[in-house]
């Protein structure tokens, strides 16, 4: 079973210097038919205007992840981190009891995209805890197909405290790859940039879709294609 989330139906905000698009409920915007996927519950796509960004604010329970498409952000928390992060690399922030933390641009000159992703964590008050790795090398390499987040850390992906994994893929015009799913396993497809084929449903750039009750999912890529793939319980 597919149900697509099309770019266009997604709730807007513009802030002036933040410009958002979510696809499901967020801040203002509320929408009862689009309040998450299974532990999937907030993925956002924000471009945040240079030299602006979020102030500090606490979060807690959840599973942070900040996928950066263009541009650089820069993060600071009450654990002490601070870093920027760029394309190629994927940051987790377990908020757990309670962590603040901000986000600006850390341009002066030039917007970030981002996509900031919300999933909720398998317990609740867990020890706060944030990691960021590259996988810039494994995203060039052809038709890449990479393991960017999971419970365990494996294959060097960042440790997230729920059953998910997450992949990213970057495939070249008219790859085709075919993915399996575990019984009672479910998936959500988040297109970054081009165009997929996903069995016999059409996504473009920013189009989500929901999968259920699928055995196997053939991706073909359309045109050269950037996207995430969530593997969810």
């Amino acid at each position: 079973m597919f149900k697509i989330r099309k770019s266009k139906d997604r709730g807007h905000a513009n802030h002036g210097w933040l410009e958002a698009k979510h696809s499901f409920s967020f801040s203002s915007y509320q929408d009862p038919e689009h309040m998450g996927f299974r532990v999937l519950r907030v993925i956002n796509q924000d471009k945040v205007s240079a030299g602006t960004g979020f102030g500090q604010h606490p979060h807690n329970d959840m599973e942070i992840v900040t996928y950066v498409t263009s541009g650089e952000l820069e993060h600071k928390d009450t654990l002490g981190n601070t870093a920027v992060i760029r394309p190629g690399e994927v940051q987790r922030m377990s908020a757990g009891t309670g962590i603040r933390h901000s986000e600006f641009n850390h341009s002066r000159t030039e917007p970030v995209t981002l996509l900031q992703i919300w999933l909720l964590p398998e317990k609740e008050g867990i020890t706060p805890g944030y990691e960021q790795k590259s996988f810039a090398k494994q995203f060039a390499e052809s038709n890449s197909w990479v393991l960017t987040a999971s419970r365990e850390g494996r294959e060097g992906s960042v440790v997230i405290h729920q059953d998910v994994d997450l992949y990213v893929g970057h495939f070249e015009q008219d790859h085709v790859k075919d993915v399996s799913f575990r019984p009672g396993r479910h998936g959500w497809v988040q297109i970054v940039r081009g165009s997929l084929q996903v069995n016999d449903v059409v996504l473009e750039e920013g189009d989500g879709l929901a999968i259920s009750e699928e055995t196997v999912m053939k991706i073909k890529s359309l045109t050269a294609s950037e996207f995430l793939f969530f593997d969810l319980p």
